[in-house]
């Protein structure tokens, strides 16, 4: 359960809408799993194009489901017309990202009027077991959504 009040009481729906506007998550066949006032869940299946030279999750493809997770998480908070941007992130991979599936779930820190701090962590899911393979901290900006948006 979340500390944080959703400012929009449909933030599920935003923040789904949003994220089936990002053609690169498309592209990669992230699923936007659960969505909760200030949480966030994002899964991918392996697929070898998303690896680097040992067959592991591109540390690229982590970072990516990382940044979208806390992202995510941050925009379940914001009023309607709201949406927010990364400024800023940083990710530890403390593991190999193998195995059938990434995770990723991300959760608001603190949501501010013009910044959100978010944190996400990945877990990299093999015959049902996850092991824990990066960390994310990140801030967003808090900006105006364009009317075509």
């Amino acid at each position: 359960m979340s500390d944080f009040a959703p400012a929009n009481p449909e933030f599920a729906r935003q923040v789904r809408d949003m994220f089936a506007r990002q053609p690169f998550m498309v592209f990669i066949g992230a699923e936007l799993s659960a969505v909760e006032p200030g949480r966030a869940e994002i899964r991918l299946p392996y697929r070898s194009d998303l690896t680097q030279h040992n067959g592991y999750f591109h540390g690229g493809i982590i970072g990516t489901l990382a940044d979208n997770a806390g992202g995510s998480a941050a925009y379940s908070l914001l009023p309607a017309d709201k949406g927010a941007l990364t400024v800023e992130f940083k990710v530890n991979i403390i593991a190999p990202g193998q195995g059938q599936w990434l995770v990723a779930r991300g959760e608001v820190v603190r949501s501010g009027r013009t910044l959100v701090v978010s944190r996400s962590n990945v877990f990299a899911v093999k015959d049902g077991n996850e092991k824990h393979c990066a960390t994310c901290l990140m801030t967003l900006a808090v900006v105006t959504m364009p009317a075509a948006a």
